[in-house]
């Protein structure tokens, strides 16, 4: 602040303690080998306050409505996932690896359900000679949608690919 004459500001404004708080969070780091069951990374998420609001999910998808593939799947479903609630420390850019991260944030793997989808339900495609790093999708409620609106789940014109099917409960 500008004064016109000379004020000591320390006679002015008397000092105040503070007090700092540090606390590490080092102890809730996850890691890959704490990662048994997908029960224990659910209930790590809900312990830690990891909650993803299925509607807030769902609507961001439905707002995506490009009909070709920009080659990033994994950030729009991530990005989606943000918008909904969920916090990553760290994240795999390859679609392929998001299994152990979806896990960690209250997913569970569960059999294939592409004939009976529910919202928020996540498939993961693995590496292929052709696509290195897979792809990422997840049902908005009216269909499958990556980075792109999808025509169906079978994004790969080769049919011998694996599938990775997610569900959050």
């Amino acid at each position: 602040m500008p004064y016109d004459q000379n004020v000591n500001m320390n006679e002015v404004y008397a000092p105040a303690q503070t007090n700092i708080i540090i606390r590490s969070q080092s102890e809730r780091n996850v890691t890959a080998a704490e990662i048994l069951t997908s029960k224990k990374a659910r209930e790590r998420a809900i312990n830690s306050n990891q909650r993803v609001d299925i509607e807030k999910f769902t609507g961001f998808l439905k707002n995506i409505t490009r009909q070709t593939s920009t080659q990033k799947c994994a950030k729009s479903i991530r990005l989606g996932l943000e918008s909904a609630g969920a916090r990553f420390k760290s994240h795999p850019v390859a679609a392929a690896d998001w299994g152990k991260t979806l896990t960690s944030i209250g997913y569970r793997k569960i059999n294939l359900s592409f004939d009976q989808p529910k919202k928020g339900d996540i498939y993961i495609i693995d590496r292929t000679a052709k696509n290195r790093y897979g792809h990422i999708a997840a049902y908005s409620g009216n269909g499958w949608v990556s980075d792109f609106k999808q025509s169906g789940y079978a994004v790969y014109r080769n049919q011998n690919v694996n599938y990775s099917y997610y569900r959050m409960d």
